[in-house]
């Protein structure tokens, strides 16, 4: 009987093995995870599990049970030790076990700040699994101050979900802008106005100098030489890909373990999808960071295991909540050399990405017709015209006419 290993039971790895089952495979399924939990959402971690408006059992995928009820072998608290690629085996918990076929979805991880700048004193928190919002969750009360390093996506959810609770938020960013590795400067302005609306202070230019304190953060140095007293502190400088395994096994690596367009890594029996993995792209290389990259690349994966041979083909998109704000993203904006906005109703706006007239992304704020339409472009390989998309007077399902 063909045994298949997951190593990774998050968003990737439950989806993977999900798929293999629908997909009629009757061999043995074993999916390994570090952490406690059955595989869970990660994205409501710094939103409404923050806030306190959503329970743990919320968070899960399935119930706990499922696993058991589709003779899938989870295990959870179990951290795989190595891969033996010769010999087609992996060592957990002491324990050498064979597999026929593996798939690596180990996700990634928060970059953490060096012990040099304070890195490792308490109360210093990153936002990327339910222990680190579990361990922050009690300071978010009202009056205490925080200092949120890093103005990307987690950094500015979490400045929301704090602002929200009443706290004192100072959020410094040491790019000149906020969003700027990932967003337009437009899309950045409106995210910069909307948390100073909130009370938040954001501080771009300017870096962390060190963290203070003797056991517990208790303030920082700024790079401007700014002193501030702090309560706590929550780094958001971005994450990376889980490739340690990977490398000690001696897959290739680039940007993430190193896949073809079919998710198969250097060896023929281990596979890779989500967060860990890179695929071919044009001319070059595509790692995503995404939910729906790890569910669509896990899916695609349990296909080609079973002899499919597809190619996985990313359809970037992409979602963050800040305060009464969606924001909606697709595509990729590598590139763009040109933004069309348009305003639609009770406020909302939209940035469109061109490269010359052709369409690239589209970042959409509480439009969420904007954001369908430009996908449906997108994933067409199709364009709008930039004149009629900024006239707010253009019907937008007439853009994709043609």
């Amino acid at each position: 009987m063909t045994h298949i290993v997951v190593i990774g039971a998050g968003q990737a790895g439950a989806s993977l093995v999900a798929k293999l089952r629908t997909l009629g495979f009757e061999g043995r399924i074993s999916l390994y995870g570090a952490e406690a939990a059955p595989p869970y959402q990660r994205p409501p971690l710094s939103k409404k599990y923050l806030l306190g408006e959503m329970e743990e059992a919320r968070l899960y995928l399935r119930p706990e049970a499922w696993y058991a009820d589709n003779g899938i072998e989870l295990h959870t608290g179990s951290r795989v030790e190595a891969i033996a690629p010769a010999a087609k085996e992996i060592v957990v918990d002491g324990e050498t076990i064979a597999y026929d076929m593996l798939a690596l979805t180990t996700g990634s991880a928060p970059r953490h700040l060096p012990a040099a700048l304070g890195g490792t004193l308490g109360n210093v928190f990153t936002v990327r699994d339910l222990s680190d919002a579990d361990a922050m969750a009690p300071h978010f009360t009202k009056g205490k101050r925080v200092l949120i390093i890093g103005g990307g996506y987690i950094g500015l959810e979490a400045a929301a979900v704090a602002a929200k609770k009443g706290l004192e938020v100072t959020l410094v960013e040491m790019a000149p802008r906020i969003l700027q590795r990932v967003a337009s400067p437009e899309t950045s302005d409106f995210f910069r106005k909307l948390h100073g609306g909130h009370g938040v202070k954001i501080l771009e230019g300017t870096g962390l100098e060190r963290l203070t304190g003797s056991d517990v953060v208790t303030g920082a140095v700024l790079s401007d030489g700014t002193e501030m007293e702090i309560d706590f502190a929550i780094v958001g400088t971005g994450i990376l890909p889980v490739t340690g395994l990977a490398e000690e096994a001696g897959l290739e690596i680039e940007n993430g373990i190193r896949t073809d367009a079919e998710g198969r890594t250097s060896d023929p029996f281990i596979w890779a999808a989500g967060d860990c993995a890179s695929v071919p792209h044009g001319a070059g290389r595509l790692r995503l960071e995404s939910v729906p990259n790890a569910i669509d690349m896990a899916e695609v994966v349990a296909e080609n295991m079973l002899g499919a041979g597809k190619t996985y083909v990313p359809t970037p998109w992409f979602w963050s909540d800040q305060y009464d704000v969606k924001l909606q993203i697709t595509g990729l904006n590598t590139g763009y050399d040109k933004i069309v906005t348009r305003h639609g109703d009770k406020g909302a706006v939209s940035h469109w990405y061109y490269a010359g007239e052709t369409l690239l992304a589209v970042d959409a704020m509480n439009d969420p017709r904007a954001y369908m339409v430009g996908k449906r472009l997108i994933d067409a390989g199709k364009s709008a015209d930039a004149d009629k998309v900024a006239d707010p007077a253009t019907d937008l399902k007439t853009l994709m006419r043609g």
